[in-house]
């Protein structure tokens, strides 16, 4: 699972010219899963996410995380994290899981993100969409797990 975390003081997805979620404090989070994730990173993503330390104290220091802040999370679904590049022009995807199991991990990963007391808004998933975002500092942070853990990338 692969996570592309940028913190934003201001945030939107349109889907056919109509806003379907839009945030203000916090973090726009776009969201490629593999054929190889599993609930485990799921669970470590949601973790580490929601208490990674990225945005201002009072000093101006990184010191406060999404759950200091009372933020909350734009997430997108965007498979293409996944683009396998090394060979011709053209990216191939064969590393994103397929749809259905995409759908029900990314499913998954909002639904623990609002367990865990997180406002959480979304695209749609497989649409065609335009997000638009103020990157604040900018940040911008990618994590990725395998076997359920946290990797370096």
């Amino acid at each position: 699972m692969k996570l592309v975390i940028q913190r934003t003081n201001k945030a939107s997805v349109t889907v056919d010219n109509t806003i379907v979620g839009q945030i203000e404090d916090g973090l726009v989070v776009l969201v490629g899963i593999t054929e190889n994730d599993t609930t485990e990173d799921v669970q470590a993503m949601v973790h580490k996410l929601i208490h990674l330390r990225i945005f201002e104290d009072e000093a101006g220091k990184l010191n406060k995380s999404l759950m200091d802040i009372s933020g909350s999370i734009l997430s997108i679904s965007q498979f293409t994290l996944y683009a396998d590049v090394r060979k011709g022009r053209r990216p191939s995807f064969v590393k994103a899981a397929h749809p259905d199991k995409a759908t029900a991990l990314y499913e998954q990963f909002n639904q623990q993100l609002s367990d865990e007391g997180v406002h959480v808004e979304t695209g749609e998933f497989g649409a065609m969409m335009d997000v638009a975002l103020v990157n604040q500092g900018p940040v911008t942070i990618i994590l990725e797990t395998k076997d359920g853990k946290i990797k370096m990338i």
